[in-house]
């Protein structure tokens, strides 16, 4: 059995949320039961509070992770800069995390659905030693706040981005979007072909007819509040075997807010987990013709075993801008970066020497 051994096994390391800014905020849209609108959630992870960064390169979260990378065997530089910070954008307060030297190029990391900015925590921390890595909590996920109005669509989660690289000061950054945080590059890059160096989508293009997404779908759907933390950790590593168990335990804080009745539940927005709502809207499809308007260096990243996007519909793509390249990664479905860590950096790492 799993069990989390360092801050989330110690009730004194848990943070206290209020009711709106949490998991349980969509009582005022009337998600939340009338007697559930005083309680708190938990978090089982150091965060920053407020607008005061957060170091984190002391924490035991922090030599957890050092020891996953021990394990993996992926290189980085010793005493790296490692923070949580919140901040204000556009009306709502995102939360990220921020790697490595602030004169560095930057790189921006948006993750997936149902995921958060801890998801790229390896990664960044190999990319660290050479960047000034920022990975975003997108809003109603992670440490970030629930959108108000409810509005998950690509189009707003780029304006978030964006807003967030102006007021960080981010000038052609290097962006690595996954799934979900590849779209939203996507419209990012629609929008403003100039603003980035550099692309890579993550298991992610305009066109896909992999039927994984209503996997995905019922997944979260399905697994939205538990008794124990270990049943989370045993249903993920049911649904993704590709990933040690020890490395699911470690991140499962990251993922999960202890409610004032004991159950822990998920940290991204309920109304995510619906299927009508997660349709996406006519506005938001794009196509291969669209794309070619992309014309920095692109990288296109598939999972060999992705059920989401097949290898046709990958290299189309990477054909359609006008600096592209597709490659696969072994041992590894559609959660590339953290399915096979070693494995994508050995694709990412060629890659990001070709544009320096």
């Amino acid at each position: 059995m799993c069990r989390l051994d360092h801050a989330a096994a110690d009730p004194l390391a848990l943070m206290p949320v209020p009711c709106g800014s949490g998991y349980s905020q969509r009582h005022r849209q009337g998600g939340c039961p009338p007697d559930a609108r005083e309680e708190v959630a938990v978090h089982l992870n150091e965060v920053a509070e407020g607008l005061e960064p957060l170091d984190l390169s002391q924490s035991a979260e922090f030599q957890s992770l050092l020891q996953s990378a021990r394990d993996l065997g992926i290189p980085h530089r010793e005493g790296v800069r490692y923070v949580s910070r919140n901040t204000v954008v556009r009306h709502e307060r995102l939360h990220f995390l921020e790697w490595g030297d602030p004169a560095a190029p930057p790189v921006l990391l948006l993750h997936g659905a149902n995921q958060t900015s801890h998801a790229w925590d390896l990664v960044s921390l190999h990319l660290s030693d050479r960047y000034h890595v920022f990975a975003l909590d997108h809003r109603g996920h992670g440490d970030s706040e629930w959108a108000r109005d409810q509005d998950y669509n690509s189009e707003s989660m780029a304006a978030d981005a964006v807003a967030f690289m102006h007021q960080q000061g981010i000038v052609q950054p290097i962006i690595i979007g996954h799934s979900m945080g590849g779209r939203v590059t996507l419209r990012i890059a629609l929008d403003d072909p100039a603003l980035a160096r550099a692309i890579c989508f993550v298991d992610i293009a305009p066109v896909r007819s992999g039927n994984g997404g209503n996997e995905i779908r019922e997944f979260m759907r399905r697994n939205v509040e538990f008794d124990r933390i270990e049943d989370f950790i045993e249903r993920v590593r049911a649904y993704d075997p590709f990933r040690p168990t020890e490395h699911i335990a470690r991140t499962a804080r990251y993922n999960l807010f202890l409610r004032a009745d004991g159950k822990y539940v998920s940290k991204s927005d309920r109304f995510l987990h619906e299927r009508d709502q997660r349709a996406t809207p006519q506005a938001e499809t794009i196509t291969l013709d669209d794309v070619k308007v992309i014309d920095c260096p692109v990288l296109v990243v598939r999972g060999e075993s992705s059920n989401i996007l097949l290898p046709p519909e990958a290299q189309a793509f990477a054909d359609a801008v006008q600096h592209g390249r597709m490659v696969e990664v072994a041992k590894c479905g559609h959660n590339v970066h953290t399915q096979n860590t070693p494995g994508f950096l050995d694709v990412l790492r060629p890659f990001l020497e070709s544009i320096e």
